[in-house]
């Protein structure tokens, strides 16, 4: 389950998330991840965002696809699903709180799920990427985007020690979980980059 403190934190957050510089920072990597995940799948009828925030991205996702029919978003942090459901203009959105290692949704619902800068405060995340492979579809995409590069080896003998933030270790995680042809793409500069695959 996550951690507290990450959880503490968000709730602290959520109501100014999307303010000042590091706002704008995450609003310009959910909108590259979109261009992402939409030009890989264009037309998903059902989307999960795994550690939604306030909801950016998914609405961003909800303006591009008018034929989807659901758009789930999946928080651990009450104020931040709070923020979101106050945000939704579309009936198609939906927000929930939980864990990406437990995710509230059945098997098999999603043709895309998406993820942006939460994957780093998983708890277990091996975990939470089967709970991904788990909820999509057949043929369905994953689109998981955080902080990968070498040079963040030396954070991973101190404070995200057995975290995945290279490409290797992600990479692994993904095939263990059942999913298929991994490809890395990068997202903004040299340390944010977004895996995908296939189930």
């Amino acid at each position: 389950m996550p951690d507290e403190r990450d959880v503490r934190a968000f709730d602290e957050r959520a109501a100014t998330y999307e303010s000042g510089t590091l706002g704008q920072w995450h609003r310009d990597i959910s909108d590259r991840v979109a261009d992402l995940a939409l030009s890989l799948e264009p037309a998903a009828r059902r989307v999960l965002d795994v550690g939604s925030g306030t909801g950016y991205l998914l609405g961003l996702l909800a303006g591009r696809l008018p034929e989807a029919e659901e758009l789930t978003g999946v928080d651990p942090a009450p104020a931040m699903v709070a923020v979101a459901r106050g945000r939704v203009t579309d009936d198609r959105m939906r927000f929930a709180q939980g864990a990406a290692e437990r995710l509230p949704v059945a098997d098999g619902r999603y043709g895309l799920v998406v993820s942006t800068t939460s994957f780093d405060h998983w708890a277990d995340q091996a975990a939470g990427i089967a709970e991904c492979a788990r909820v999509l579809a057949p043929g369905g995409r994953l689109v998981l985007a955080d902080l990968f590069s070498p040079l963040l080896w030396p954070t991973l003998v101190a404070g995200r020690r057995g975290k995945a933030r290279t490409r290797g270790r992600a990479t692994r995680l993904v095939l263990d979980a059942g999913l298929r042809s991994p490809r890395w793409h990068r997202v903004q500069g040299m340390i944010i980059q977004a895996v995908t695959a296939v189930k």
